[in-house]
């Protein structure tokens, strides 16, 4: 693969707390994204399948939350879960791996929680941020096979990522099915 010098959404964490966070968290962080600008590499032909075979799985799970299906929703965390766990960060380079690792921990806080919970609300929560690390993984390691759009909910100010141009909202499913609009096209890899 070529090498790839892109914009890298590093993740930093800010310590501010939202009110359902001080209701069932206590005092858990919200995540916040910094941009800069980073080579990265050129990305093993096995990591880049892997991130892909993440994604379908987070497609899965945008899918159940349009569906309003909290069980399913929980189920495909899990199943995004085992993907994203399935990374081989050994074929990683040092700096990848340093992108990679604050990705890795809230994508799998985030799934963790809506794998948890089967309160379809506290689901769409912990979603907004899995998806705004998810666009992030993405990016810096462009290992989508396929087009990915990214889509915007004005109602709830998150995006998240989807398979297809068609607006299908998770925050809202069936309440809000087209709420949003397409923001980006990032191209397949």
């Amino acid at each position: 693969m070529k090498s790839i010098k892109i914009l890298v959404l590093i993740a930093a964490t800010s310590f501010t707390t939202s009110t359902f966070a001080q209701h069932q968290h206590g005092a858990e962080a919200s995540k916040t994204a910094e941009i800069s600008t980073v080579n990265i590499g050129t990305i093993n032909a096995n990591v880049s399948s892997q991130i892909n075979e993440t994604l379908v799985a987070y497609y899965g799970l945008k899918d159940a939350l349009v569906a309003t299906d909290a069980s399913k929703a929980s189920a495909e965390a899990k199943n995004f879960l085992t993907k994203l766990d399935a990374i081989d960060q050994s074929k990683m380079t040092v700096e990848q791996k340093n992108t990679f690792k604050p990705l890795n921990e809230k994508l799998s806080s985030d799934a963790e929680h809506i794998n948890e919970s089967k309160d379809i609300k506290h689901q769409r929560e912990h979603f907004g941020d899995l998806s705004a690390n998810a666009l992030i993984l993405v990016k810096t390691f462009g290992s989508n096979k396929e087009d990915a759009f990214v889509q915007y909910c004005p109602m709830v100010k998150k995006s998240w990522l989807s398979d297809s141009k068609s607006v299908k909202n998770p925050y809202y499913g069936n309440k809000m099915l087209t709420c949003g609009k397409v923001t980006e096209t990032i191209n397949k890899k």
